[in-house]
């Protein structure tokens, strides 16, 4: 019995295959790198970039609750939440733009009284 020959291999599905993974990779990422807890972060003209450092994220959204690594706490749980990272960590303030300055002054207390040496407060680019 003759066998005939492969001559060619068909890519095409796995082209497919691998832009519809690569589409749900970008998607994930891009959510992972924003965040889930919406905020409106308020502007400014030079942003630093502190993501590659593994900062300690605080996040503040406009009905004033407040968050700790994606874990939701209420304010006078923020000190004990602190007092398990080490001082030298830096830490990331994302606060909605509209929330009370009282509040934001509160968090920045909790903040300073534990001694944390680096505090970066995040903004999105002025246009």
């Amino acid at each position: 019995m003759d066998e005939k020959e492969f001559d060619y291999l068909n890519v095409i599905p796995l082209v497919d295959v691998m832009l519809v993974l690569l589409t749900i990779v970008l998607t994930t990422s891009t959510f992972i790198a924003t965040g889930g807890i919406h905020v409106e972060l308020p502007k400014a003209a030079a942003n630093e970039d502190v993501a590659a450092l593994h900062p300690l994220a605080i996040v503040i959204n406009k009905e004033g609750r407040l968050w700790v690594d994606s874990v939701e706490v209420q304010l006078d749980a923020l000190e004990t939440a602190l007092a398990a990272a080490d001082r030298t960590t830096p830490l990331i303030l994302r606060a909605d733009k509209d929330i009370p300055l009282q509040l934001f002054v509160d968090v920045y207390e909790a903040i300073k009284r534990f001694g944390f040496t680096s505090l970066s407060l995040q903004t999105e680019q002025q246009p």
